[in-house]
């Protein structure tokens, strides 16, 4: 899951979408899905929460152009590696869709990991044992 909270004029109007997908991709990159199938492109979602600009402080400003990106992932799902590639891509996608080349220096980027067992879909709590079925189930798939 990825959430990316920011002020609302700091992307163009009609980006989330790209944004969505771009960050979607990055993540998928980092845990090492090389070729993303359908469980994982329609499962992988980006919340765009566009905030009124006021509503973004720091201790310099009462109207910060500071962006927010935390992503979620199953426990494990990245290796230290993945962190870095990770937050320097989203840190990348957001600078280059905001336009603005100073952003880079404005853009948070929070990685948690879901607790074992703390993440739900479809009714059921997903942690490593299930993770591994899905994986398991999807190589038989590409198999065929």
């Amino acid at each position: 899951m990825i959430d990316v909270y920011a002020p609302a004029d700091l992307f163009p109007a009609g980006t989330d979408g790209r944004l969505g997908k771009e960050l979607t991709m990055a993540v998928l990159r980092a845990e090492g899905v090389a070729t993303p199938g359908p469980f994982h492109l329609n499962n992988t979602a980006a919340f765009i929460h566009r905030m009124d600009p006021h509503a973004v402080h720091t201790a310099a400003t009462d109207s910060a152009r500071t962006a927010r990106v935390q992503v979620i992932t199953p426990p494990a799902a990245l290796t230290r590696e993945g962190q870095k590639q990770l937050v320097k891509e989203i840190t990348e996608i957001v600078t280059k869709i905001s336009g603005d080349p100073s952003q880079a220096s404005r853009t948070w980027v929070i990685l948690t990991e879901a607790a074992e067992g703390g993440w739900g879909l479809s009714g059921t709590a997903f942690g490593r044992q299930e993770f591994a079925a899905l994986a398991a189930k999807a190589a038989a798939a590409r198999a065929k």
